[in-house]
């Protein structure tokens, strides 16, 4: 075997899971057919408050929100403002920056804990057995000979290759959806006029338009206006970008200077399941839809958060039905995102007086009931994720725990930085011998777990997954315990 797992796809999904794979000992390849140091085309530029808490538990959020800037208002249909700072946790916010900069740390974090790195193969096939699962790739000028193929070897491949996943079509696994917008704008800018807001988002029936920073003094514009659509075809020029822009915020912000631009399709689309066998999907290739809520890189990483503790479990002796509850807790996970991506750029762009009454209606709701913006809130942060409790679990069990204090120790003060080690952590009452908790499912040993202090005067005993979920919880007052998990 060449290693015990291959990723294939150095997006951030991939480098995640890499790294994750590779601090708790795996062996991992990751092969990528971009060359070396040429960062990913992409549309995203938000990360939301539950995948900084994932990048907080790696120890990369501090250094990542150095290089954004902080949104904490959100105009939704140009009426009402979807407040992000009542939000509970460290990250009462949205982070707009480039991915680049979020694949670069999740990209040393990956190289420092030993995962290597194979580019410039390009993945023709994936083919798998009982024992293992085969990577046929086309080496297109990166580590060897060019028109050389390779074929490596491993007893598990995840595929985050995105929305063209070959790993996907490879492993017979269908991706049903529609196209709901064919050729979107997306260009990187300079302005002359740069907007107050971090983040401007703008809509009206038949438009929709995004504007964010980018890095140094670019800017990131998407957008979309049906009355200017000019097909999928030919370049995309600065003239065409300043017309959208206009369509659609109102204003082109003075754009003098095109770095970058193209047109892609906003599709929705979902596998029916994120395992074959040996094969797993995650991120893109497994999921993927409109740039409406910034919900696409997110969710990414936030699989690969879920499967990456299992399938670490599963190399160093677990029962693989481990992994089915991967797909299990996500994919529904996923449908849940196309479900709120489409609702929001539906109601943002259908062009008609019902589709304007109901934005109307929408942002009359948010804009009254403070429960609803609430939901709202949690559910596009995902902050709200629950996943089902398993059988003979507490009822809390499924639910995000919160960054807990702690009694000062070698694991740190926050609940996040004991998770730093990649294993479950016992978060036991300060003072009184910790509640005995059985093994959960992907513990191969109760004593691997960390054992750590509250320091928040609860009396709860709960075990924490590697991914900040509640695993159990001590038999007892359910209501005290989900205060703790939520």
């Amino acid at each position: 075997m060449d290693a015990d797992v291959v990723v294939v796809g150095a997006g951030p999904t991939g480098l995640l899971l890499a790294g994750d794979l590779a601090r708790a000992g795996v062996r991992v390849m990751v092969v990528e057919k971009r060359p070396p140091g040429l960062s990913n085309l992409t549309r995203a530029f938000a990360v939301h408050a539950r995948t900084l808490e994932a990048l907080d538990a790696r120890g990369l959020a501090d250094e990542l929100l150095t290089t954004g800037r902080r949104v904490r208002r959100v105009r939704v249909f140009g009426r009402v403002d979807l407040r992000l700072d009542a939000l509970p946790g460290r990250f009462p916010f949205v982070l707009v920056t480039p991915q680049y900069e979020v694949e670069r740390l999740l990209r040393r974090r990956a190289e420092d804990a030993g995962a290597v790195f194979r580019h410039g193969l390009r993945v023709t096939d994936v083919t798998q057995d009982g024992d293992g699962a085969t990577v046929v790739a086309v080496d297109d000028g990166g580590d060897g000979a060019a028109g050389t193929s390779a074929r490596l070897r491993a007893p598990w491949v995840v595929g985050t290759d995105g929305v063209r996943s070959t790993v996907r079509r490879a492993a017979g696994l269908p991706f049903p959806g529609e196209t709901v917008i064919r050729a979107m704008v997306l260009a990187d800018v300079r302005l002359a006029r740069p907007p107050e807001d971090a983040l401007t988002v703008a809509s009206s029936g038949g438009a929709l338009g995004f504007l964010a920073p980018f890095g140094g003094d670019w800017y990131r514009f998407i957008g979309w206006d049906e009355a200017l659509d000019p097909g999928d075809d030919g370049p995309v020029d600065l003239d065409e970008v300043r017309a959208v822009a206009r369509a659609t915020l109102g204003d082109d912000h003075g754009m003098h200077e095109l770095r970058f631009a193209t047109r892609f399709a906003a599709d929705e689309r979902q596998a029916p399941r994120y395992r074959a066998g040996r094969v797993l999907l995650a991120g893109d290739a497994a999921h993927v839809h409109s740039p409406a809520g910034g919900l696409g890189m997110n969710t990414g990483l936030q699989d690969a958060a879920n499967l990456s503790w299992r399938l670490a479990a599963v190399v160093r002796g677990a029962d693989d039905a481990l992994l089915d509850g991967y797909s299990a807790e996500r994919h529904p996970v996923g449908a849940q995102v196309l479900r709120t991506s489409g609702t929001i750029l539906r109601l943002a762009t259908r062009p008609g007086r019902a589709a304007a009454a109901a934005r109307a209606v929408l942002a009359t709701l948010l804009a009254r009931a403070a429960p609803a913006r609430r939901r709202a809130a949690a559910t596009v942060s995902a902050l709200g994720v629950r996943y089902p409790a398993p059988p003979g679990a507490h009822p809390a069990a499924g639910r995000r725990v919160p960054d807990l204090p702690l009694v000062p120790g070698n694991a740190g003060r926050r609940l996040a930085e004991a998770l730093r080690a990649g294993r479950f952590v016992l978060v036991a009452p300060a003072t009184g011998a910790p509640a005995n908790l059985p093994a959960a499912p992907g513990e191969l040993d109760a004593g691997e777990r960390i054992v750590v202090r509250r320091a928040d005067g609860h009396g709860a005993t709960l075990l924490v997954r590697p991914d900040g979920y509640l695993a159990d919880a001590v038999p007892g007052n359910a209501e005290v315990v989900q205060k703790s998990a939520r």
